[in-house]
């Protein structure tokens, strides 16, 4: 106890004594905080844009097209195969879900807001839970739940009529549909959602000249939730034994086949791995041109009776308070700076990517200050003091 608390007293007492040194190297943790804490809510809001959707679907397993590598534009499911899978044993329910991008016009014609059209089979899965008014009456209404996202960068409510511009071959046709309820989270390939059924989507969806005079026979994939008690690998096995020209994923799998997922987050979380290991540089650097500076108050230290274990300790306990600082200091900006963003910015600070981040933070100070460390502990008396 008596080596903790003077190592202790002794880290602090150099801390503060040279407080303008230590506060310049928090800062530069805490810039390295900030960055890494924005790269985190990066890589968190990308993936978000990109999977929200598909995340929360109200299904256990999707069924694409044969051979198209579980990539849902790629994929074009018959509508009667969704009869054949809700008579498979195992399976509670299923609906078809059918993506398309559209733009609502804003303020006449002089703005549109993008987004993605998604049609839906009312009151089956791929029908997005409703936190405002209600979800859609039937297969043939002009209505449609917008996500929370369409709020946020226009002034739609619920209960408003919303003009669709869509192109017909070669022209531009436009479509009112009548909001009736709100979702939130549903974001789909990087742009808020809205949801119609599958009869109004086919109407008002982009089509080329000869898809103008025929109605849609398909959806891009089958939403599909298993009956309680039931296991996604027998019910896929069963599946694929009785219907033809058909590969199933689990959500997971869905997710990380979302064209440009996977690629996303690998160059995202490459960056935050790099960004930490500048900081294990920075501050390794920094305690070792500390302890170089102060061999011969270390070697008075040993001369007296100081421990190499008290030695150690200090200089631990430096780091360690130096990195706490900036790391806090990093954390409060980062809050800040989160406030004034758009949400069109897509960063999300989630919970836990922010606290794996701050961790990992902490843990780089000891991380980087480990040779200094050694290098006092070794440090001779005699030596540092040139009696030898």
């Amino acid at each position: 106890m008596n080596n903790i608390s003077l190592a202790a007293y002794l880290s602090w007492q150099e801390v503060w004594r040279n407080r303008g040194r230590f506060f310049l190297v928090s800062l530069v943790i805490a810039l390295i905080t900030l960055l890494v804490l924005f790269i985190a809510a990066l890589g968190e809001g990308l993936g978000n844009a990109n999977r929200q959707y598909l995340s929360r679907l109200d299904a256990d397993l999707l069924v694409y097209l044969e051979k198209t590598d579980f990539v849902i534009p790629s994929s074009r499911v018959e509508r009667s195969t969704i009869r054949a899978v809700r008579r498979v044993e195992g399976v509670a329910d299923a609906g078809g879900i059918a993506a398309s991008n559209t733009a609502i016009l804003l303020n006449g014609e002089e703005e549109v807001l993008k987004v993605s059209l998604l049609g839906i089979e009312p009151g089956r899965p791929g029908d997005p839970p409703v936190v405002e008014g209600r979800r859609i009456s039937g297969d043939q209404a002009r209505e449609v739940v917008i996500d929370r996202n369409v709020i946020l960068r226009s002034d739609i409510k619920v209960g408003d009529l919303i003009t669709i511009r869509s192109t017909q071959g070669t022209r531009d046709e436009f479509y009112t549909l009548r909001v009736v309820g709100l979702t939130e989270g549903q974001q789909y390939t990087f742009q808020p959602s809205i949801f119609v059924p599958y009869e109004t989507w086919d109407r008002v969806r982009t089509k080329s000249d000869a898809e103008r005079e025929r109605a849609s026979s398909t959806v891009n994939v089958i939403a599909v939730r298993l009956a309680e008690g039931s296991q996604a690998v027998d019910v896929s096995a069963n599946m694929t034994t009785r219907i033809d020209n058909i590969e199933i994923a689990d959500i997971q799998t869905a997710i990380e086949n979302v064209p440009g997922y996977t690629a996303q987050q690998s160059t995202v979380q490459t960056q935050a791995v790099f960004t930490l290991l500048i900081g294990v540089l920075v501050i390794g650097g920094f305690f070792q041109i500390q302890i170089l500076q102060k061999v011969p108050q270390i070697g008075v230290l040993k001369a007296i009776g100081a421990s190499n274990a008290m030695v150690g300790l200090a200089a631990v306990m430096q780091i360690i308070i130096t990195t706490t600082l900036g790391v806090a200091l990093g954390s409060l900006l980062a809050f800040l700076f989160s406030l004034g963003f758009p949400p069109t910015v897509p960063i999300v600070f989630d919970g836990l990517s922010s606290a794996v981040a701050i961790v990992a933070l902490l843990l780089i100070g000891p991380l980087g200050g480990m040779v200094s460390i050694f290098y006092a502990v070794r440090i001779e008396p005699l030596k540092a003091l040139r009696l030898s």
